[in-house]
């Protein structure tokens, strides 16, 4: 099931959500966030550059996606997890997904993948996705909203994603 291969304008989704910027300055950190359509090696993509900052408690930019446009949870019980196709600048980036169990905004479940520089395909399980701040496992029939994650430590982000969907086996 595609999530999105950004062929859309404005970065909005198949799913009729946008894709939006948001970084540590909504709890007073300093990073810098910039979410764009942007073509990188003749692919269409999302792409999230900015400088992570960890500086006044902060440490993350993102680009986020909500499943649905009236605030019904996505089921994706069908599916064995998330595949993208990314490039980037060799750094570690994070997918958080959150679900209605994810009752403050630190809260999400987890999995890292490396952007190479070269595009690739990662999958990412539903079983590698961690509960972070929270003891709930991850409920698939209920998926509310997902996030591509720089977070954790400063450094220069640059991730580029022409493709998610959702996976079988």
């Amino acid at each position: 099931m595609l999530i999105d291969d950004f062929s859309g304008e404005e970065l909005f989704s198949p799913l009729g959500s946008k894709w939006r910027g948001v970084s540590d300055r909504v709890m007073g950190g300093i990073s810098i966030a910039g979410v764009t359509r942007d073509v990188v090696d003749g692919q269409t993509c999302l792409r999230l550059a900015g400088d992570v900052l960890t500086e006044n408690g902060g440490g993350f930019i993102q680009a986020s996606l909500s499943f649905s446009t009236d605030g019904e949870h996505l089921d994706a019980t069908d599916f064995a997890g998330i595949r993208l196709s990314v490039c980037g600048n060799g750094e570690m980036y994070s997918v958080h997904i959150r679900t209605p169990d994810c009752g403050r905004p630190w809260q999400s479940y987890r999995s890292q993948f490396q952007a190479q520089p070269a595009w690739e395909t990662v999958t990412l399980p539903f079983t590698s996705f961690e509960p972070h701040r929270l003891e709930s496992p991850l409920d698939q029939s209920r998926l509310t909203r997902m996030g591509l994650v720089a977070i954790g430590r400063p450094f220069r982000a640059d991730l580029a994603v022409s493709e998610i969907a959702f996976y079988k086996m």
